[in-house]
C-alpha cells in the first residue's frame, strides 16, 4: 500500500515527466526522496549517506539530460536510490510491500536506464570511456556521462579511466561527486589534490585533471537543484571531455548520518526516532572480537604487527587498532591491488603485514595474490570475511576467494569452524 499518495514522485513515471516541473516542485520532490530513502533505510537497512548526499544532482541530471538516449554510469551504484525513483521504480520505496522488488545495486534488469551491474568501485570512467569511443564510431551523439565519488578516486582503475578520458575526442562527462568522504575516512593524495580545489572554488593551480589534459568546471553548491541544473546545461552536449567537480554533502537531510559519516554509508534497520538499529548486537565472542583481542595483544607485545585493509575497517571491526594503535594501521583507500601489494612490500622490510579483505572485493587483487605475493612466496597473513552468496547483487557474491586463493602455490588456505579454530589459526599463521 502507498504510504504517500500526495507525494508528488507518484506522479513522475520517467525523467520527462520532470521537465514539466517548476523550481519549487523539483525541491518538493527532493524532500519526499530523503523522506523515502530514510522510511526504506530504517526499515530495511542499506546505503544511506551516499543517497541523501547525491538527490539534488540526480534530478537536476535527469532534468537536463534525455536518458536513456544520454546515459550515465554510476560508480559503484551506492547512490543509485533518487536514480531509480526517479526512472520508474519509485513504487520500491512508496510501498513497503515492495521494498523487495527492486534491488540496491544499478541493474540493467530493472531498467532500461541501468546500463551496467555495478557493484564494485572505481569503474564508471573507464567503462564510459568504451562507450564514448563506440558511440564516436557508430556516428552517434549522446551525452555518456560518467558520475564518480572522491572515494572511488582513491581506486586504481579510477587513474586508468581518466588516463584514457583525456585521450577521447568528443563528448564525455565526468562528474566527480565530492563528499569528503568514502566508505569511511578518504585517505592518501587524492584528499589534498580535492581539498585544493574546493578551498580555492576550481581555481588552484595544482589541478589533478586539467593536468592531464582535461577540461574542468567546479560547483561549490552541489547540492542545490539551481546550481546543478544550471551547471548541467553548460556541459550538455560539449564536445569533448571535461570534468564537474561538485561539492556536496554525504548525509543530508539527516543530522546523524551527518555527524557520523562512517556509521551510516550503510546500516542496518534502524529506529529514525532514536537512530539506534532495530536488530539485535552480535553476540560476544565472535570472529571480530576474537581476531581484535588477537591483534591488540600482539601489537601490545611491541611485535611488528602491521594491520592494512582496503577503506572497510568498519567491517573487521578495526575502529580501536585504527585509534588506538596508528601505527599499527594502515588504510589504502578503495584500493584492493594496492592493500595486497602494500602488505608484500612491508613483509620484504621485516614487518609482519595482517591484511583484512572482503570475499567479494578481493577478486579485483587477483594478480597481486598470485604474482607478487604467491610466485614471491611471502609470508603475508590475510583473513578474508563476507563470504556466502546474497540476493542483493550478483557483484556482491563471496564465493570466489576459496578458489583463488586455495589453488595458487605458496598458500595455505585455512576455514576455522569455531572461534577456538580462528585463533590458533591466527597464532600459527603470524608465527
Amino acid at each position: 500500500m502507498n504510504k504517500h499518495p500526495e507525494f508528488l514522485l507518484n506522479k513522475i513515471e520517467n525523467p520527462k515527466d520532470l521537465k514539466k516541473l517548476d523550481l519549487k516542485e523539483l525541491e518538493q520532490l527532493a524532500s519526499e526522496i530523503r523522506t523515502l530513502i530514510l522510511e526504506k533505510d530504517a526499515a530495511e537497512g542499506g546505503h544511506l549517506g551516499p543517497d541523501l548526499g547525491i538527490v539534488e544532482a540526480t534530478i537536476a541530471y535527469h532534468y537536463v539530460f534525455d536518458a536513456p538516449k544520454d546515459k550515465i554510469i554510476w560508480d559503484v551504484s551506492h547512490q543509485t536510490y533518487p536514480h531509480k525513483m526517479l526512472t520508474g521504480r519509485a513504487y520500491a520505496w512508496l510501498d513497503p510491500d515492495k521494498y523487495e522488488d527492486v534491488t540496491p545495486y544499478s541493474n540493467p534488469d530493472e531498467s532500461p536506464y541501468d546500463y551496467y551491474a555495478v557493484g564494485h568501485t572505481s569503474t564508471s570512467v573507464a567503462l564510459a570511456t568504451g562507450m564514448a569511443r563506440a558511440r564516436d564510431m557508430m556516428g552517434n551523439h549522446e551525452n555518456i556521462t560518467a558520475l564518480i565519488g572522491d572515494g572511488s578516486l582513491t581506486g586504481g582503475l579510477a587513474f586508468e579511466g581518466f588516463n584514457n578520458a583525456a585521450d577521447e575526442k568528443h563528448n564525455l562527462i565526468i562528474v566527480v561527486n565530492d563528499n569528503q568522504m568514502s566508505i569511511d575516512d578518504n585517505v592518501g593524495g587524492v584528499v589534498t589534490a580535492l581539498k585544493k580545489l574546493r578551498e580555492s572554488n576550481g581555481q588552484a593551480e595544482d589541478n589533478p585533471f586539467t593536468a592531464m589534459g582535461l577540461d574542468y568546471k567546479y560547483v561549490g553548491q552541489g547540492n542545490d537543484i539551481k546550481s546543478m541544473i544550471d551547471a548541467f546545461k553548460a556541459v550538455k552536449d560539449i564536445d569533448h571531455p571535461i570534468v564537474l567537480h561538485i561539492n556536496t554533502l554525504k548525509g543530508k537531510g539527516y543530522e546523524p548520518a551527518i555527524e557520523n559519516e562512517a556509521s551510516h554509508h550503510w546500516v542496518l534497520p534502524f529506529d529514525l526516532k532514536t537512530d539506534k538499529p532495530t536488530v539485535p548486537a552480535p553476540k560476544t565472542p565472535n570472529a571480530s572480537t576474537v581476531i581484535l583481542d588477537f591483534l591488540k595483544k600482539h601489537i601490545e607485545n611491541q611485535e611488528n604487527i602491521l594491520v592494512i585493509n582496503a577503506a572497510i575497517p568498519g567491517v573487521f571491526g578495526l575502529g580501536e587498532i585504527k585509534n588506538n594503535y596508528p601505527k599499527n594501521y594502515k588504510d589504502v583507500g578503495i584500493a584492493e591491488q594496492e592493500s595486497v601489494a602494500f602488505a608484500a612490500g612491508a613483509v620484504k622490510e621485516g614487518i609482519t603485514p595482517i591484511l583484512f579483505e572482503n570475499s567479494t572485493f578481493l577478486q579485483r587483487a587477483y594478480d597481486q595474490l598470485s604474482h607478487d605475493v604467491a610466485a614471491n612466496d611471502l609470508p603475508v597473513v590475510m583473513i578474508v570475511a563476507g563470504g556466502g552468496i546474497t540476493a542483493a547483487s550478483k557483484t556482491h557474491l563471496g564465493i570466489f576467494d576459496n578458489t583463488m586463493v586455495a589453488n595458487w602455490p605458496n598458500w595455505e588456505y585455512l576455514a576455522p569452524t569455531t572461534l577456538n579454530e580462528l585463533k590458533s589459526m591466527l597464532e600459527w599463521a603470524v608465527k
